[in-house]
């Protein structure tokens, strides 16, 4: 058991709560359509090799939990020696010595394996597209290295999750589960960017790159407090263009209350309450907003 918990906490396992409740609302909006239009999932041209929704939302699930596994194994393996000189991230486990380098990255291997063998059994553009997925969120662990821009990237990466999810179900592309991925690209680069702000001056010192090591902590909340706007403003066209209901803008109301509360208790000097507006607001701002989308989907008010 002790194995188990130091590999689902080198992956920071209890963070999936961003990102897979938007992979549940790509999933449901896809259900919806397909229910609403009375097909079978196999109706669609390239839609899931199944009938039972409820198996491909299992295979969603493993797909955010594969997919995921390697991307945080894969970055914490590359990132090793700057985690090891780092007094804030010197305690985790690969540089600590709990888990061996080697295993991570054979860790980061088998995942990647399964997310795309999970795939195949998912519908055709599923498979031919994991390659590209695994690619944008792998990449991102060398971002810092030579962008500021690192954020956006790993914003890119979680935003795969609602039209990910869609296309497992119908197999095809839409303009409303791309609003739910636009929304969660500025909203994840901006809260980043405020996670980013406590290591400023080591990477600085380091030679690594972000939007608080290029413009300054102070600059940086206002770049973060834009893409949050953006991130907002996603979810608000998304609101309109899929024509929803009361239940939505509540959830939208909760969304962006949380996004507003991170930034008024984080300043540029009073860096104490970062893991609050990072982990507490933004694990309340996916989850209350994801539930109140679903709930809209379903229940006419």
């Amino acid at each position: 058991m002790s194995t188990v918990k130091n590999y689902l906490s080198l992956i920071k396992f209890s963070h999936t709560i961003f990102a897979m409740p938007f992979a549940l609302i790509g999933f449901f909006l896809a259900y919806k359509n397909v229910v609403h239009q009375h097909l079978a999932i196999k109706n669609y041209a390239y839609a899931s090799y199944f009938d039972n929704p409820f198996i491909v939302l299992i295979c969603i699930v493993l797909c955010m939990i594969f997919a995921r596994s390697a991307a945080m194994a894969f970055n914490r393996y590359l990132d090793r020696k700057f985690d090891a000189k780092n007094p804030r991230t010197a305690i985790r486990e690969i540089p600590s010595g709990i888990i061996n380098p080697k295993k991570a990255l054979s860790f980061t291997i088998i995942n990647c394996v399964l997310f795309i063998t999970t795939t195949w059994f998912i519908n055709p553009i599923c498979f031919y597209l994991s390659p590209v997925a695994l690619f944008v969120v792998l990449f991102y662990s060398y971002t810092k290295r030579f962008t500021a821009l690192c954020h956006l990237v790993l914003g890119l990466g979680l935003s795969l999750a609602p039209i990910g999810a869609y296309l497992a179900v119908t197999g095809k592309f839409d303009w409303l589960p791309l609003f739910f991925s636009f929304a969660v690209i500025f909203w994840v680069s901006g809260f980043d960017i405020i996670y980013a702000l406590q290591d400023e001056e080591f990477d600085k010192s380091n030679h690594l790159h972000s939007i608080p090591a290029a413009l300054g902590k102070k600059k940086a909340l206002r770049v973060s407090e834009l893409l949050h706007v953006l991130s907002a403003t996603s979810v608000i066209i998304a609101g309109f263009y899929g024509s929803f209901g009361i239940l939505y803008w509540i959830g939208v109301a909760v969304f962006t209350s949380m996004l507003i509360y991170q930034h008024s208790i984080v300043k540029p000097h009073d860096l104490k309450r970062v893991n609050v507006a990072f982990m507490t607001a933004n694990g309340i701002a996916s989850v209350v907003f994801a539930l109140f989308v679903i709930l809209d989907f379903f229940i006419i008010l």
